[in-house]
C-alpha cells in the first residue's frame, strides 16, 4: 500500500560555494525505502546540475491521510541552548542564503 514521505537531501554546486537543500515527496512502504527512492533521484539531480550530491538524507512520514494546501511535508526538532535570534542566524539567516524578500 505503501505511505508519502518528505524526503530532505543535501548538495553542494561545484562552480559555486552554494549548498542546496532539497525536500521531495516519496510514495513508499517505508522512511528507508523512500530515502533509497530519493537518493537514486538525488544522484542524477546531481549529474545533472553538476552538483555534488552530499550522501545525506533525512524522512519525514506525512500523517496526513491527504495531500493538501497546508500538508506538513517535513518537520525537525533540534534541540539548542541558543536564544531565537541566535539560532536564527546559525542555522537559518546566515546572511549568505539565495533568497527572495517578500514585501511585508
Amino acid at each position: 500500500m505503501g505511505e508519502w514521505y518528505a524526503v530532505r537531501c543535501l548538495f553542494r554546486g561545484s562552480a559555486w560555494n552554494t549548498y542546496e537543500e532539497r525536500i521531495t515527496l516519496w510514495h513508499a512502504d517505508s522512511a528507508e525505502a523512500a530515502i533509497l527512492l530519493a537518493e537514486q533521484e538525488a544522484a542524477e539531480y546531481a549529474d545533472d546540475l553538476g552538483f555534488e550530491y552530499l550522501n545525506f538524507a533525512q524522512s519525514f512520514k506525512i500523517f496526513d491521510a491527504v495531500i493538501e494546501q497546508g500538508t506538513e511535508v517535513f518537520s525537525l526538532f533540534r534541540d539548542s541552548d541558543l536564544e531565537s535570534d541566535a539560532y536564527l542566524t546559525a542555522f537559518f539567516d546566515t546572511g549568505s542564503e539565495r533568497e527572495q524578500k517578500l514585501d511585508q
